[in-house]
């Protein structure tokens, strides 16, 4: 049990930060570049990339290259299964997730 809460702790913590939140609730519609997310967020991509380097660490996203650009994907369906939720609850036009219709738990 302990163990299994150190998990979730970790698992939290990567979505506590405001960015790494709106990043993963961008994923959750598909696969972005750091370029699209930056231009999303309003952030310089060496910030993007530095908060994805951490997903990346965490295990909640990989990375796929075609031709010259990454493309990021959730991985954990853990996180994926928090966000879809955490999108239901507050996420309405013009909000945190951009106004998108909720994503299927799919995928």
């Amino acid at each position: 049990m302990h163990n299994a809460a150190g998990q979730a702790s970790e698992l939290l913590k990567s979505l506590s930060n405001p960015h790494r939140l709106m990043i993963l609730c961008q994923l959750l519609e598909g696969e972005r570049s750091v370029g699209e997310l930056a231009a999303f967020l309003d952030l310089r991509s060496s910030t993007v990339s530095q908060h994805l380097a951490l997903l990346r660490r965490e295990g909640l996203v990989a990375a796929r290259r075609e031709a010259q650009t990454i493309y990021y994907g959730i991985v954990s369906p853990p996180a994926r299964r928090i966000l879809i939720t955490l999108f239901e609850f507050f996420c309405v036009p013009d909000a945190l997730c951009g106004g998108e219709a909720a994503p299927t738990n799919e995928q």
